[in-house]
Formats: C-alpha cells, structure tokens, sequence
C-alpha cells in the first residue's frame, strides 16, 4: 500500500489526490532531501581539504616525535597515533587532514580532548608534530595481512 494511499485510509476528511504526479512523491522528496543533507555534511569537508594546501608546512618530524611523547600525545592516540578504543581517541597518523584542518582540530576540538592554545603548544611545534604524524606509514590493508587472509 502507497503511503498516500495509508494517509487517505488513516485521515478521511484530508483525502489525498492519489493520481500519478502524487503516487511516490514522498519517497523522493525524502531520497532528495537525504541526498542533500550527505551532500552537505560529508561533500564540503573534503572538498574544502582538498582546496587547501595539503603540502604539510616546514617542520621537523624528529622533533616532533619527542612534542607527540613529552606533551602526552600519545597517551590518547597511540605511540603511532593509530588510536585507542579505551581512551575514545581517534586515529590521527598518519593524518587525513590537511594541516589547517589539524590546527583547527587542535585548537578547537569538539570531543573529549582538552584545547591546545597558542601558548601551550606554538605554530611551530604544532608544525613538527604534523610532519611526524605525516612519517607513519600507513598500516597495511586488511587483503595483505595473511594471518587475516586464511
């Protein structure tokens, strides 16, 4: 049964016109307006990460390996920050983001993750510890791991 034709049966006094241009109607409009709404949440932020400049700015990686232990970075996300599903801390290396993107994150975070200023951590040493984060290779695919593969 259509849902016009649900709706009709339900609410007598506010029947419906059942011809073809209403038969399926609200199934698009709800496809149309779910399209738009993924569009919007999911489209932008990558686009936006692809605009900016993903070439990490100057920093040093071995510097910023030893920022990433001292200031307890890798108390949350992992010595190779892959992440730790006990502290809720996501994967950030190597990072997907582009360094605003990180900076951003960094200075502003939205989950549980304390905000790092300008003063407790500088551009620069913000800037070393992408550079490291940029270092980790990526870890391999599940298809390449045999153990997984039997």
């Amino acid at each position: 049964m259509r849902w016009a034709e649900r709706r009709a049966k339900a609410h007598p006094k506010q029947r419906m016109d059942l011809t073809a241009s209403h038969a399926g109607r609200p199934g698009r409009l709800l496809a149309l307006f779910l399209f738009v709404f993924a569009a919007l949440l999911f489209g932008f932020p990558v686009a936006r990460a692809q605009q900016s400049s993903d070439a990490p700015p100057n920093g040093n990686a071995q510097n910023g390996r030893k920022l990433f232990m001292s200031d307890g970075c890798y108390e949350c996300h992992g010595r190779q920050g892959q992440g730790a599903a006990q502290t809720g801390a996501a994967r950030i290396g190597p990072p997907q983001l582009s360094f605003e993107g990180f900076q951003n994150y960094v200075r502003k975070p939205t989950n549980q993750m304390p905000p790092y200023t300008s003063k407790a951590l500088p551009e620069q040493d913000l800037a070393d510890i992408y550079a490291y984060l940029k270092s980790i290779p990526m870890p391999p695919k599940g298809k390449d791991i045999p153990l997984l593969n039997k």
